[in-house]
This record gives structure tokens, C-alpha cells and sequence, in this order.
């Protein structure tokens, strides 16, 4: 299908957004494994689609994709986004090419295993009140990865700060991560790195913050989707592999304890900001450096201070005065 070749009129069981920047052999792979995933279970979806998002690469990706669409004549539509709008504005892109039922929000660092579809697709039949049906994400080795999570807040900024065991036991009921195995009734978000949305979800809350270049936007999403009496529902018959990390550099630079972008606490200064307002954004702040106070104190029962992310004491304040403010790759917008 030629680029930007959509039908807006016409109505599918399943879209699926797929966001291309400077992944190509990553992107192919994950619309390889959905073009498997839709023979796997026919029916299921009984029209699925495909839309690719290329985020102003420009390396040469978006022309690759494009070609090997051509060569292999899959239902596969790809935008050339004129600049990088982040994970938001693309998967934003990829949602409005087509009216659907559900759209599968993936990264390209993913993909399905077979029978994917049919399985989320009923769940979402089985749980009409869940606007989002979460995955279980695995590595590829089948290893389980946790995906389901709480919602952020300043007592978890406490946990994160300290990273100290009888900190985390205590504030438990804080602590962010559910575990493999979550239920319901505690999911306050799940990653975006594969999730299905619901049509009239998003007709009633509206689309992913763009103010978000990546990072967090998923959390949002999530707190304005519960905010609106929907619910998220975890599925583990519906398999992905996630390669972390592949589509983005943070998670490798916060494991190497490395500065990160200066959009990714933008970011979480505007969730904290839309989550709690100021003085919850202060707040959450402020429990950060008393948790890294916790944590230099380990030292007097002769245990090693845990590496904070460099600069962190200081790139945790960006946008505390403006959380709105709007950065990408490159800085602040203007």
C-alpha cells in the first residue's frame, strides 16, 4: 500500500500502531510477526490493518520499510511523519490513519507470538469494562517481564530514592511494580510497549498526550483512563516479546547509571504535575532526595551506597515551575 494511502471511511476489527525511528530491521520483524499473528487465527482479527509510523528518521529507514511493503504486498500502510513527534504524536498518527474497533499500540522492538490476537481480542469481549487489555510481555526466552505497575507517587519516589529493602517493605502497598502475575484491581498502568485500546475509550478520553515526547505517556494515559471509570485488564494468554531497550536509549543509560534526556523528566515532571498539581510534584521531589538520604545512611551498618543516576538530584527539578512545558530530542519547544 503506497505511503499515506488510508481510508479514513472504513472501519476495521484491528489496527495496529507501529512507530518506526532508526529501526528497521526491528520494525520489519515486528510487522513480520503480526502478518503471522493475523494467519494464525483467522478470524481473529476478522480485518486487521497495519499502520507504521516513520518518525522523521531520516536514515534511509522509512524507504526500506517501504519497499519491502511493496515487495511483500501486506496490508500495511506507512506515514512519513515530517518531524519527530515521539512516542505520543506517532502512535497518535498511526490511530487516526483508520477507524477501528481496537487499535494494538507496539513498539517495534516487539513482537507477537502466535495467537496474539485472538487471545486479546477476547479478553477484550470478556471485560467490556476495560478499556485496556494488557499483555504479558516476556523476554525470548519465554522469561516473564513485569509490565503491569501502580501508579507513580511521592511515597514510590521514596522507595526509588532509597532503594533500600526495609524502605520498600514498608511502603510496599507504594512500591510500583505488581509483579507477573497482577490482578486487576491493582493495575494502575501497564506499558505502552504492547497494549490494546479500546475504540470507545479512546472516543471518550480522547487520544495520548503529545505533550509527552517519551516516557510516562503511557502512565498518563492510564491515570486518565481510570479517571474515567475504565479499567485495565491483564491477559497472560496473549504473548509478546519485548526487547527492551531496542527503540529507546534511556533504559540502557539508567542501567549504566548514566545522565538521562532531558525530555524523559520533563516528562515525569508533567505526569507528577497532572497527577498531584504542584505541591504533589514538590512533594514527590522532595521524598526523592530524603530516599537518597536513607540510602547514604546504609553506610553505617557497613553497606554500599546504591549509584544514583548521574545528575539526577538536580534533573528531577526540570519543569518544576513550567511542568507543562513541552520538550523533544533536541531541548524545550519554543
Amino acid at each position: 500500500m503506497s505511503d499515506d494511502a488510508f481510508d479514513t471511511e472504513r472501519s476495521c476489527d484491528l489496527l495496529v500502531s507501529i512507530i518506526n525511528y532508526r529501526t528497521v530491521d526491528l520494525t520489519i520483524a515486528c510487522i513480520k510477526s503480526v502478518l503471522a499473528d493475523f494467519e494464525h487465527s483467522p478470524g481473529w482479527p476478522a480485518n486487521g490493518q497495519i499502520v507504521v509510523v516513520d518518525n522523521a528518521s531520516g536514515d534511509g529507514s522509512a524507504d526500506r520499510i517501504a519497499e519491502w511493503i511493496s515487495e511483500a504486498s501486506a496490508p500495511v500502510t506507512l506515514i512519513r511523519s515530517a518531524t519527530n513527534t515521539g512516542f505520543s504524536g506517532g502512535h497518535n498518527q498511526g490511530i487516526n490513519a483508520r477507524k477501528a474497533h481496537h487499535y494494538l499500540v507496539l513498539n517495534s522492538d516487539a513482537v507477537l507470538r502466535p495467537g496474539f490476537c485472538e487471545h486479546v481480542l477476547k479478553a477484550a469481549t470478556a471485560h467490556p469494562k476495560a478499556g485496556l487489555i494488557a499483555p504479558r510481555l516476556e523476554y525470548d526466552d519465554g522469561t516473564p517481564q513485569i509490565s503491569c505497575f501502580r501508579l507513580p507517587s511521592p511515597a514510590s519516589e521514596l522507595i526509588r530514592g532509597a532503594e533500600t529493602g526495609p524502605i520498600t517493605r514498608l511502603f510496599k502497598r507504594y512500591d510500583m511494580p505488581l509483579g507477573t502475575e497482577p490482578t486487576t484491581q491493582d493495575i494502575g498502568w501497564s506499558s505502552f510497549a504492547c497494549i490494546l485500546l479500546r475504540a470507545d475509550m479512546l472516543e471518550e478520553i480522547g487520544p495520548m498526550d503529545d505533550g509527552y515526547f517519551l516516557y510516562f505517556e503511557d502512565t498518563e494515559f492510564c491515570l486518565r483512563a481510570g479517571r474515567a471509570g475504565w479499567k485495565i485488564a491483564h491477559t497472560p494468554k496473549a504473548r509478546a516479546v519485548h526487547f527492551r531497550g531496542g527503540s529507546a536509549p534511556v533504559k540502557a543509560l539508567a542501567h549504566a547509571r548514566k545522565r538521562l534526556p532531558a525530555y524523559y523528566y520533563a516528562s515525569r515532571s508533567r505526569l507528577f504535575y497532572q497527577s498531584y498539581g504542584y505541591a504533589g510534584l514538590w512533594f514527590a521531589n522532595l521524598m526523592w532526595h530524603v530516599g537518597r538520604g536513607v540510602a547514604r545512611l546504609r553506610v553505617v551498618f557497613g553497606k554500599p551506597v546504591p549509584n544514583g543516576v548521574e545528575a539526577e538530584a538536580r534533573d528531577i527539578w526540570i519543569n518544576a515551575l513550567t511542568p507543562m512545558r513541552i520538550y523533544d530530542a533536541t531541548g524545550p519547544r519554543t
